[in-house]
This record gives C-alpha cells, sequence and structure tokens, in this order.
C-alpha cells in the first residue's frame, strides 16, 4: 500500500522539464543544460541568422521573376474579328442560353468563339487555329488565309471576352475566388488587388503559390525589405495562390513563464525577447533562467523521420536578453523554460508529504 501511494505521489508532479529523464539526475547536480539543447544561442550564431536573411531571394522565387508579355488567345476566348470593307463577313449577333463564365451576352455578340481545339470557324478558309497566338499573330494568320479569297484585306482582331486563362485565390483574402486574366499582365500584387486585398488575419510573409504541383512560399515583406519588387512575381494560367492566415504562424511560449499563451507573428517576425515579454517574461520564484529553451520542427522529406533543432540560452547573465532580442523566431517555434532543479525537488516533495500523512494516518486506523 504505501509503495503504491509513492508512486501516485510521483504520478502528481507537475511541470514539464528538458532532458532525457536517465540523465536528469546529472543534468540537475551540474545545473546545467541538458544533452538535448544542441545549439548555444550565441553572438556567431546570430551573425550566422541574419546573414541567412539578408541573402538574396530564393531561387524558386527568382524563377517567378518576368517581364509583362501580351495575351495569347486560348480556348474559350471571343475574338473580334472585322474584314474592312467586306461587311458580309461579319458575324450575325448571336443568342444563346449557354453559360458564358464572366462574360456577358454583350461580350459575346457577334464575336467568334475559340474552340476547345484552339480553332474558329472563319468564313471562306475553314478552321484556322489561333489559340496560343496573339492578337498581332492572329491577325497576320488570318490576313495570310483570307488574301487566297480577298485581294489586299485589311483586317482588326481584337479581343472581346477573355475567359481561357485564370488563376484561383484562397485564403484569407476579401474576394476568394477565380480570376480572369486579361490583356493586364496578372502580377502577383495586381491578383491580390483584384481579389479585394488582404483580410485583417492575413500572414503576408506566407503566400503559397502553387504551380504545377509544386508550391512556393512566398514573403511580401521580405522582398520588400531586400528591395525587391513585388510586380516582378508573374502569375500563370492555372496558379493557385493560398494566403495563409496568422493563425497558422503561431508561437507557443510554455514552462516557467507568467502566461504561457500562444502568440501571433507580425508579418513573419518575432524575437525571442519579444516572446517573452508578451507571455509576462520568466517567472521570477520558479523559472531557471539558464534553461531558456527553442524548439523547431526541422522540414523534412515525405515519410521522413521528423526532427527537431533545439536552441539553448543562458540568461542567467541580464545581457544574453540581448541575444534574445536578436534572435528571430519562425512559424510553429515552441519556446521553453526549464523550472529551476529546487523547484522541481519542492514539487515532489510537497506531494509527497501529503501522501506519506495519508499512509500514516491509515496505518494507524488499521491498528487500533
Amino acid at each position: 500500500m504505501g509503495l503504491t501511494v509513492l508512486l501516485s505521489a510521483c504520478a502528481l508532479s507537475p511541470g514539464m522539464y528538458m532532458g532525457d529523464p536517465v540523465d536528469d539526475k546529472a543534468a540537475i547536480e551540474a545545473d546545467a543544460a541538458p544533452a538535448g539543447a544542441l545549439t548555444s544561442i550565441t553572438g556567431e550564431l546570430i551573425v550566422q541568422q541574419r546573414q541567412a536573411l539578408a541573402k538574396d531571394v530564393k531561387a524558386e522565387v527568382r524563377r517567378l521573376f518576368g517581364a509583362g508579355k501580351s495575351y495569347t488567345i486560348g480556348p474559350g476566348d471571343i475574338v473580334n474579328i472585322v474584314v474592312w470593307g467586306h461587311p458580309e463577313m461579319a458575324l450575325t449577333p448571336a443568342t444563346s442560353n449557354r453559360s458564358t463564365g464572366s462574360s456577358s451576352q454583350a461580350d459575346v455578340g457577334n464575336g467568334y468563339n475559340v474552340n476547345p481545339d484552339g480553332t474558329i470557324q472563319f468564313p471562306f478558309v475553314g478552321p484556322v487555329k489561333i489559340a496560343g497566338l496573339t492578337e498581332n499573330q492572329a491577325r497576320d494568320l488570318l490576313t495570310k488565309r483570307i488574301s487566297k479569297y480577298i485581294k489586299d484585306p485589311q483586317l482588326t482582331v481584337r479581343m472581346q471576352a477573355y475567359r481561357h486563362d485564370r488563376v484561383y485565390i484562397d485564403g484569407e483574402i476579401r474576394i476568394p475566388g477565380l480570376q480572369t486574366m486579361d490583356d493586364i499582365p496578372m502580377t502577383l500584387p495586381e491578383a491580390i488587388n483584384r481579389a479585394g486585398g488582404f483580410t485583417p488575419e492575413a500572414d503576408r510573409s506566407t503566400l503559397i503559390l502553387t504551380r504545377k504541383n509544386k508550391s512556393i512560399e512566398i514573403n511580401l515583406p521580405q522582398l520588400t525589405r531586400l528591395g525587391v519588387n513585388p510586380n516582378r512575381i508573374m502569375l500563370a494560367h492555372g496558379d493557385l495562390l493560398r494566403v495563409v492566415s496568422r493563425n497558422e504562424s503561431k508561437i507557443f511560449v510554455l514552462g516557467e513563464v507568467s502566461t504561457p499563451r500562444a502568440l501571433q507573428m507580425q508579418d513573419g517576425r518575432l524575437s525571442l525577447t519579444e516572446a517573452l515579454g508578451e507571455a509576462g517574461g520568466a517567472s521570477p520564484l520558479t523559472a531557471d533562467a539558464g534553461q531558456i529553451y527553442v524548439i523547431r520542427k526541422v522540414p523534412h522529406e515525405k515519410n521522413a523521420e521528423e526532427k527537431a533543432e533545439i536552441y539553448h540560452l543562458d540568461a542567467a547573465s541580464p545581457s544574453a536578453f540581448m541575444l534574445a532580442n536578436d534572435f528571430q523566431l519562425k512559424a510553429r517555434d515552441v519556446v521553453f523554460i526549464d523550472a529551476a532543479p529546487v523547484v522541481r525537488w519542492h514539487r515532489v516533495i510537497g506531494h509527497l508529504i501529503p501522501s506519506y500523512d495519508s499512509l500514516l494516518i491509515n496505518t494507524r486506523n488499521t491498528t487500533k
């Protein structure tokens, strides 16, 4: 019975702490960082972190850069074609009950609908493939084809309704959904503007652009800090843009702090000092200032074992908080302050003594 009470007291001993249970006794006696703290937060580490942030734009983002190009005709588009001096070649305004997507019936009017195979049915010459061509290229092709039947033809080709090229925008955006591309180049800021802009909960540091089944993370504030104009990022037909919520990019502060809590980052930035300050700082009665940890999940390949990096800060000296102020956290980081060794002991004893007293009382009652 006594063993049962003692074991129950140990089970009730509260609080988490860092380190391997096997080496915990040695860690407490030495009052040093446990073996799990792999990387110390030092001035050298801060310099490396700054250099990484100051590096040029990631290669995968740079590949999204481009210049505005003329719109190319695609299946579903409506093209207006005029052969000057030959009104008999003008199309009669059509009527249709078929949905035209974002185009009104007036937009469809007497234009040529580009078929799924990219062709239009043009008088005299029959089917002509114009998909993938610009307005000028389509004009030159049709002029060449119709010149066999009309002497010195003068043609005008103009887009009447844009219905083929589209991008989809989702997440923390005011008007999520499809956005049709037109003759104005669809840059990243243009797409966001057409979708009504960001919501208050948008994390502008985490935009996920998916193209051809590959996702690319874009950090807008970082681009501007590096002097890169986001308008250089060009969207393409079929792109999926997702604006991540700030709630998905939180920092978790746990352990011996005044108020354990989850914190939101500001444009993808939050220092260790800011995180500790928002949580009320380390508990002056129970925290071990020499045992502050940042636990960070390491990206891994699919089906690979998950790993974590653990950073350790010894804040026993007030000057250490200068390092903490320069140490930038990342989304989903866990900040943990360990308890002082004596606090762990007192917590165990605090549960053990009432259990021991209860054991004595039960023993006396049994012997009476």
